[in-house]
């Protein structure tokens, strides 16, 4: 039996992230289907809170990383004590959940591990002691079957891949302290890479509903109108990768194949094409409404409803109505 060990991320309240109680959702199965157990890895200012949670999620074992310093997302710190936890446990696969910091650690920590590394994971095949790893393929037309060739491997699983189970308050669990010292050869960056969104304070990953602009919008300034009306409606903004590569916004609001891939109840794409990568990330959101005035743009075929105008007459003319009816 593999040993499993989980990165599970923690919230700005010291609670468990969605996407850490996913992973702790798979490695459970993972582990029942081989006989085995989990452990999990929490790293962070304070982790007394989400380590009992994490227990209460099914890890058997969790090991805290707990550090002032650690408070923000740092990815030089984060690989490095996670890799020292790695180590510490013994541990053959090191679950964590692909989101934006996912996708940040995966490789350099499997290259520090000297690991194998397979990502967007949503499910896996089991044939005595060895593993085979499932994932989307072809913008998810498809599903492919991977093994690794090394010992160790790192498994990035899909956001929104999974079904949670219900945590049990009376688990118990070892919880043990890993003593951590900021190495000296790790230079700390004054501008900390943030994870939440710049423009909302909702995690685009766990997000209900997004606004998202694209290259359509013509610049920065159109963002301001879609974080207004996406504050009406109680979302956040998102955007393309045309307009993050533009620097019209910050790169951690990119929906996308190789940005955020999302699933909220209400998307609305505007001024925005509708690359493939793109609608990769969009695949499991519950309703599409696109705005853009070309209508051959390849979003009008993933959309539930589509307008073919200027945003700049339909978001302000939304926003107005909005606020009668909401405000």
């Amino acid at each position: 039996m593999s040993k499993i060990l989980i990165f599970a991320t923690i919230q700005q309240d010291e609670s468990l992230s969605s996407g850490a109680k996913e992973v702790l959702s798979f490695g459970s199965r993972l582990a029942s289907a081989t006989e085995g157990s989990i452990e999990a890895v929490l790293v962070g200012a304070e982790t007394t809170t989400s380590a009992k949670e994490a227990i209460a999620f099914g890890a058997s074992k969790v090991y805290t990383v707990t550090n002032p310093i650690l408070a923000e997302y740092q990815v030089e710190l984060f690989v490095d004590s996670l890799f020292t936890v790695f180590q510490q446990s013994c541990a053959d696969v090191l679950l964590l959940s692909f989101d934006r910091m996912g996708k940040d650690l995966a490789g350099r920590l499997a290259t520090r591990i000297g690991a194998s590394a397979i990502t967007e994971v949503t499910d896996f095949r089991t044939e005595g002691s060895e593993f085979t790893w499932v994932r989307p393929i072809y913008g998810d037309k498809a599903y492919g079957e991977y093994s690794t060739t090394r010992s160790k491997v790192v498994v990035g699983i899909r956001k929104k891949s999974q079904e949670l189970a219900v945590p049990d308050s009376t688990r118990t669990g070892d919880i043990i302290s890993v003593d951590y010292s900021v190495p000296e050869d790790v230079v700390l960056t004054k501008l900390v890479v943030k994870i939440q969104s710049a423009l909302s304070d909702i995690r685009l990953e766990d997000a209900t509903i997004i606004v998202a602009g694209g290259r359509g919008l013509g610049g920065p300034e159109g963002f301001q109108e879609l974080q207004s009306f996406a504050e009406l409606l109680g979302g956040t903004v998102g955007a393309s990768r045309a307009a993050c590569d533009a620097g019209w916004v910050p790169s951690n609001l990119q929906v996308g194949q190789t940005g955020a891939v999302v699933a909220p109840d209400l998307y609305i794409a505007v001024g925005i094409s509708g690359a493939s990568q793109h609608l990769a990330g969009i695949t499991s959101a519950k309703t599409v409404i696109a705005i853009n005035t070309d209508s051959e743009a390849p979003i009008f075929k993933r959309a539930n409803l589509g307008v073919i105008a200027d945003y700049k007459t339909v978001i302000p003319t939304l926003t107005e109505k909005l606020k009668k009816v909401l405000v």
